[in-house]
């Protein structure tokens, strides 16, 4: 439930977020999540929203954002926590909970993030037929160039790493193929079966779903049984999951991810299929507070060219300038390199510490900021440690003449000499630097 609260600031909120696709807001389930909150508690005019899908724009590296002024938030219970903060309250949907109430908000939101994530990660990225038919395109539609390269495979990889464990990826028809040209190797390796014998037939896309649906089925029964059950249980009869009046954090939480489940037209739709069947009041529940907070369908068009007939209060994302261009390459490089990508990551969390401020417990920010701020001298001790050790090797190869320094004069005789001041090891060096080593 929303309520007005006086006006204590000027600065209007962006969330910035993963921009519209599959007829949604967003592809991203916390995004959703966020703007489904700040939809039902916090008035119109006072936040704007943002499709920059760009995760650099936050200190943390992580959408959804929140900006207030010069404070970024990012993540959907942290962004919660902060306009409850700058509000006073009034901005809190679980305001009228009771206990037991909050108890089932925290409990629930972090089993249906658990849960739904991993089914969102098989539906729309471990899935060749869905990932290549509709979710590589619809990211292709809201990102620019290079992160419409960079960023989607990025995020399948992710997906699959998040979903190795349940021993689903037959869903990847590219990682069935491999598997089964790693067995015929394995085989000829063996000396089972002679290398003249192996046939190699191309099996065909029909013939490959057919197997991944017959080794997979059970599994995905049971996964989907395992988060729609408990949630519909939850529901009942009400209006909302948590009462009959109005929204709760938990509505905006699990709406944000089962919209994604109910995505239409998809070429492997079990999901949605599974939705419907197991659960039909909870996907009318979703449907109709998806629609209340998103409206019946939303188009990438809406977040680049927005307009007031919208229900969302849409902002054209900034344009993308050589500059910006230039950053997310050498990001995406620094990112790639094992000790920067580490470097990298502790000064975003530390920078989104210091961000929040006053609005942080000052306890917990400290601990935080002292935990990175030890691992990042740990880690220069480490880098010393190594150049020190290098440097000792060296030194001591030099000391006992295994590596020399040869000069001009003393080269000139000879018909395979380096470059002035180059080194040369002796005849010998090989076995005498592994004798040194040794």
């Amino acid at each position: 439930m929303r309520r007005d609260i006086p006006t204590t600031h000027v600065m209007v909120l962006e969330l910035h977020v993963w921009g519209p696709a599959l007829a949604l807001p967003s592809i991203d389930p916390q995004c959703l999540a966020a703007i489904a909150y700040l939809a039902k508690a916090v008035p119109r005019d006072e936040w704007v929203l943002v499709a920059s899908s760009d995760p650099s724009v936050s200190p943390t590296n992580e959408l959804p954002a929140l900006k207030h002024g010069s404070t970024w938030v990012s993540k959907f219970r942290n962004i919660v926590d902060y306009l409850r903060q700058i509000s006073d309250g009034a901005w809190l949907l679980n305001a009228e909970l009771t206990e037991l109430a909050e108890a089932d908000t925290a409990a629930f939101s972090a089993f249906t993030e658990s849960n739904a994530q991993l089914l969102i990660d098989l539906s729309l990225y471990v899935s060749s037929q869905n990932y290549y038919a509709a979710t590589s395109p619809a990211y292709g539609a809201i990102l620019t160039w290079p992160n419409q390269w960079i960023l989607p495979p990025k995020l399948r990889t992710a997906a699959k790493n998040r979903t190795a464990h349940l021993g689903l990826s037959s869903l990847d028809l590219e990682a069935g193929e491999e598997e089964r040209a790693r067995e015929r190797s394995a085989a000829v390796a063996a000396g089972q079966i002679p290398k003249n014998l192996i046939a190699h037939p191309r099996e065909t896309v029909s013939t490959l779903l057919g197997k991944t649906a017959q080794n997979t089925r059970f599994r995905l029964e049971a996964l989907t049984a395992d988060l729609f059950e408990p949630l519909e249980q939850l529901l009942g009869g009400k209006a909302y999951l948590l009462s009959d009046q109005h929204m709760s954090t938990l509505d905006a939480f699990v709406v944000g991810y089962l919209s994604l489940g109910l995505v239409q037209g998809l070429p492997a739709p079990w999901f949605s299929e599974a939705l419907q069947a197991k659960a039909p009041r909870l996907a009318k529940y979703v449907t109709r507070v998806r629609n209340e907070c998103f409206g019946t369908v939303v188009h990438v068009a809406d977040a680049f060219e927005p307009s007031r007939s919208s229900k969302l209060p849409w902002r054209q994302p900034e344009r993308v300038n050589a500059g910006k261009i230039a950053r997310t390459l050498l990001n995406t490089l620094a990112d790639a390199t094992p000790i920067l990508s580490e470097m990298r990551a502790n000064d975003r969390l530390l920078q989104s510490t210091r961000s929040l401020g006053d609005t942080y417990p000052p306890m917990k920010a400290e601990f935080i900021a002292e935990t990175i701020v030890a691992k990042q001298k740990d880690m220069w001790v480490s880098i010393g440690s190594v150049a020190a050790g290098v440097t000792a090797m060296v030194g001591y190869l030099f000391y006992h003449g295994h590596i020399s320094v040869v000069k001009e004069e003393e080269s000139e005789g000879n018909d395979g000499g380096e470059d002035e001041g180059g080194l040369q090891a002796e005849p010998s060096s090989a076995q005498s630097i592994l004798q040194a080593l040794l």
